[in-house]
């Protein structure tokens, strides 16, 4: 009897100690891991070091691996003496290799490490959301590798979004998540060529045959085309690729935010299209804020609203939105073109008047983040 009451007892005991152990450790994890601090009513403070840009390529993005000696530690600590509470690094740059080690698109020559994976660990641990990037329009290696299915290699919007295409986009961004922890990811430049509605549409092969999926009709010959029709074509083709871009994102990780960056707000593309409804943050990417007002009406009730403040052009007037109360509410977002090829940070010395400018408003950049920390 005795032994069978002490066997109980210690049975008892045990389950007392492991629910101690596990409250104290899940409290512990609470209290220790910054990360774990919600974002919900934040204002973004977002920046990109941005490695798009470069020498050696064949168009104005740069060669790969021009900057894969960047060090995820040294960058991480660039983010916090600047103040940011969002780093906006890459998945895969414009040429059109990947910053993590992917099996399913090149990755770039020279690569210190995981660089995306290490430096979204580093910010995890200081409570730094890392998000991810995408350019949907442009890549200098599905240019060279699928000329058919392009309209050249330029640095610009070159890509029909033909759906061998959106089955590439759609398994890099599903390597990127299950390889990597990123918070989410950016959408740039996400368009059917030609943006503009006054150019006319090329009509590859590859576009005709778009033109049979979207339709569900063959094409009919150029002659046949009005411009309305051509509007219509780009419109089925981006929605398209939005609808995928979603699902692939959302079945993997529901909470991954996708942010979408845009130079033309006001374009027939994106104006009353599901992916500004549907989309988690969008950003107006050019120096002037009023753009935001073409589609704060029309985003989603979750979407937050962006507004670029440093860039690659001498427009850019950090201070004015700053100080302007009409974007209090709004997100604040730079990015730094052009880094020294040595650090692979924004250069401390800048020289031209693009970069003179962009370092000036990094400073005020600075000013602001740290103030509101």
């Amino acid at each position: 009897m005795k032994k069978k009451s002490f066997a109980m007892i210690f049975f008892f005991s045990s389950i007392v100690i492991f629910l101690m152990q596990s409250w104290y450790f899940e409290k512990k994890d609470i209290k220790t891991d910054k990360y774990s601090y919600t974002f919900e009513n934040e204002r973004i403070k977002a920046f990109c070091v941005d490695f798009n840009w470069g020498p050696g390529g064949p168009n104005g993005f740069c060669s790969p691996g021009v900057y894969s000696n960047a060090d995820p530690q040294k960058h991480l600590e660039w983010y916090q003496n600047l103040g940011v509470n969002t780093i906006q690094t890459f998945c895969i740059s414009c040429c059109g290799y990947a910053w993590f080690q992917s099996d399913v698109a090149p990755v770039q020559p020279g690569l210190k490490g995981d660089f995306l994976k290490e430096i979204t660990e580093l910010g995890h641990k200081e409570g730094i959301r890392v998000m991810g990037y995408f350019c949907v329009g442009a890549n200098t290696y599905w240019a060279e590798t699928h000329p058919d299915q392009s309209y050249g290699n330029p640095s610009w919007i070159h890509i029909p979004l033909t759906n061998e295409y959106i089955d590439y986009l759609c398994a890099c961004i599903e390597d990127a998540l299950r390889k990597t922890n990123i918070d989410g990811f950016m959408l740039d430049w996400v368009f059917e060529p030609p943006v503009k509605d006054n150019l006319p549409v090329r009509w590859l092969d590859c576009e005709k045959q778009m033109y049979l999926e979207l339709f569900d009709k063959h094409f009919p010959g150029k002659m046949n085309i009005s411009k309305d029709i051509e509007i219509e074509f780009k419109r089925r083709a981006t929605a398209r690729c939005w609808k995928r871009i979603k699902e692939t994102t959302k079945s993997i990780k529901p909470d991954c935010i996708i942010w979408l960056s845009c130079f033309d707000l006001a374009n027939s593309q994106v104006q009353n299209s599901a992916m500004l409804s549907e989309v988690d943050w969008v950003m107006n990417e050019t120096p002037d804020p009023s753009k935001l007002d073409l589609v704060k009406e029309k985003v989603g009730k979750h979407t937050k609203l962006i507004q670029c403040i440093v860039g690659g052009s001498i427009e850019y007037d950090a201070s004015y939105i700053i100080n302007n109360s009409k974007y209090k509410d709004v997100g604040l977002y730079g990015f730094a073109p052009w880094p020294d090829l040595h650090t692979t940070l924004p250069p401390e010395n800048p020289e031209t008047k693009t970069q003179i400018n962009i370092y000036r408003n990094i400073e005020t950049v600075r000013k602001t983040f740290k103030k509101t920390n």
